[in-house]
Formats: C-alpha cells, sequence, structure tokens
C-alpha cells in the first residue's frame, strides 16, 4: 500500500555551489518525479530530518530534480556537507503552484530577493518553454551583497529573453549596478499595472515591502501572487504548524493571491 509519508530515494548528481551560502543539489529519483511550478516537496536526510523546499529546476524535465538550499540550520548545514552520490528522500510534491494558464496573455511582473529566485528560477524556465504565450515577462532581483548575488551567469541568459533589472544592498569596488533594496528597482514599467500580474518570493520582510511597494503603484491584490513560507513539517494539512489564519500553507499554499491574506494578522511573521 502506498504511504503518503515514505520519502523514494534520490541520489545527489551533481552539488553547485551557487554563493558563499548557497549551493543547488541535482537530484535523480529513483523514479520520475512530476511537480508543477511553485509546489514543494520534503527532503530528508536520513537520520538527520527532513524540511520543505521548492524545486528550483524545469518541471518538464522528469527524471532529474534540482533545490537550491541557503546554509541557514541544523539539516541545511548537514546538506551543504554532502557530497556526490550520497542518497537522501523525497516525498511529494504537495501544495498549489502558480497558475500558469490565468497568466497566458498578460504582462508579469516577476520580483524575487535572495535564495527567493530559486523558485522563480523554476517559474521563469517554465515561462521560458512557451514565452510566446506571454505579453511581457519582467524579472527584477535583489540581493545582499554581489557574492550574495544567485545563478549570476543565468542572469545574464535571461536577459536576452525578458527584461532584467537586478539591485543589491550593499556594493563592492568592482559593482556597477543599482544599489538599494528591491523596491528600488520597481519603477518606470511599460506595463498596465492594473491588468499585470506580479509573483513575489523572498525573504518576508522583502516580500511584505515589496508587496506594499506593488499596491502603491497600482497592482491589484488578487493580481499579485505570493510565495508563502511557514513550518511546512507534514506536507498535508495534518499538523497545523503552517496555518496562516483559516489556511494551511502546505495545502492552501504555497502560491497565494494577496487579496485572501491581506486581513489576516502577521502574515509576515
Amino acid at each position: 500500500m502506498y504511504n503518503i509519508y515514505q520519502a523514494q530515494p534520490a541520489i545527489i548528481e551533481d552539488i553547485i555551489e551557487e554563493t558563499p551560502t548557497i549551493k543547488s543539489f541535482i537530484l535523480r529519483p529513483q523514479r520520475d518525479f512530476s511537480f508543477s511550478t511553485g509546489q514543494f516537496i520534503e527532503l530528508s536526510l536520513p537520520g538527520i530530518g527532513e524540511a520543505p523546499f521548492t524545486p528550483s529546476s524545469d518541471p518538464n524535465k522528469k527524471d532529474k530534480l534540482e533545490v537550491t538550499i541557503m546554509n541557514v540550520g541544523r539539516l541545511t548545514q548537514q546538506l551543504h556537507s554532502l557530497s556526490k552520490n550520497v542518497r537522501v528522500g523525497i516525498r511529494g510534491p504537495y501544495g498549489n503552484g502558480y497558475p500558469l494558464e490565468e497568466f497566458k496573455g498578460r504582462e508579469i511582473l516577476i520580483v524575487g530577493g535572495g535564495v527567493g529566485l530559486a523558485p522563480l528560477r523554476s517559474l521563469l524556465l517554465s515561462l521560458f518553454s512557451e514565452l510566446k504565450q506571454y505579453k511581457k515577462v519582467l524579472l527584477r532581483y535583489g540581493a545582499r551583497t554581489p557574492k550574495d548575488t544567485l545563478y549570476r551567469n543565468l542572469l545574464s541568459e535571461w536577459s536576452k529573453k525578458i527584461d532584467v533589472i537586478t539591485t543589491v544592498d550593499t556594493a563592492d569596488k568592482e559593482y556597477k549596478g543599482n544599489v538599494g533594496l528591491v523596491t528600488t528597482i520597481l519603477k518606470d514599467f511599460s506595463i498596465d499595472v492594473k491588468k499585470a500580474v506580479s509573483v513575489v518570493c523572498g525573504p518576508p520582510i522583502m516580500m511584505k515591502f515589496t508587496t506594499l511597494k506593488l499596491i502603491d503603484l497600482g497592482f491589484k491584490p488578487e493580481n499579485i501572487y505570493l510565495s508563502m513560507e511557514k513550518n511546512m513539517s507534514c506536507g498535508l494539512g495534518k499538523c497545523g504548524h503552517c496555518r496562516i489564519g483559516k489556511y494551511y500553507v502546505c495545502k492552501d499554499g504555497p502560491v497565494f493571491t494577496y487579496d485572501k491574506l491581506e486581513n489576516i494578522p502577521d502574515i509576515w511573521d
């Protein structure tokens, strides 16, 4: 009998050091693994524990799975110490992703902060596979420093396909781009904000002020998509750790439109 709590084995095929604190893990599951962009998985390390991560890879590729992970705690520290060919466990996918069908024919503004670009990479790869279906795609991304900028090589590739602007909070001598929070590059859009959709993913404080900025710019709450992060321990709406108001992030999200959350207190905590 299928056990919804049972993880399937996956082998770490490769590890890419993205920044001093972030690594991407290329996993090959024991059997093909399907997910929709924006959904999450539970990644486990036997004898250590498990945690939720949103894949950063192309959902159209089912034989491999990529997760980009920041070293921020006990489990992630252990994951960062691993080498290739180690076995891990994955279960899922869980939750609801981005409604790509509803995005078609519209202008899309994607705003990322820090490691929040990882789930957005999966979204971008999905959009790239049928880019002509979307009226316009813009990416605005912010990192703490140039060294903390995620997917630096990919950003230059993406800029050949879509409108990309990046920023850093603090620059070094070699950096020539914009300096300031990601909200400082949310301006001068050649899009109809009343009809466009925006997707936001990053640290809670960044998502909060980005969302408020988007509202000020004229985006409608129902057109702002947020990828929420909470303690999604079980992934099945059973443990209750990820509850926001009447919603369970693992089951009703992790992607929500802002109109569903704006009247709930402390959604950014």
